[in-house]
């Protein structure tokens, strides 16, 4: 458990092509202290902001998280996503 406050949180998706990337940051980028405390039940589902960067195709969007300082682990802020993955 993370005792600092607020937590740090890691959170994975998988991009439009299957690859699994890891996020980490504190608990307030990906939502309230209520849904990401020490006590919630994880996995559980949360938003990463991102602006669309480029349409790949009819499916896919080009997205960087870089406007809001999220990055990778490897330090990569640009990921193919689809459509359907992103939220208004």
């Amino acid at each position: 458990m993370d005792d600092t406050f607020p937590g740090w949180i890691e959170v994975q998706f998988s991009d439009a092509r299957g690859k699994r990337w890891s996020l980490v940051d504190k608990a307030p980028v990906f939502g309230t202290a209520e849904d990401l405390g020490p006590r919630s039940d994880y996995p559980l589902a949360v938003s990463v902001g991102c602006v669309v960067v480029k349409t790949a195709t009819v499916d896919l969007e080009d997205v960087s998280t870089s406007v809001h300082g999220i990055t990778a682990l490897n330090g990569e802020d640009e990921f193919s996503v689809r459509r359907s993955q992103l939220v208004p």
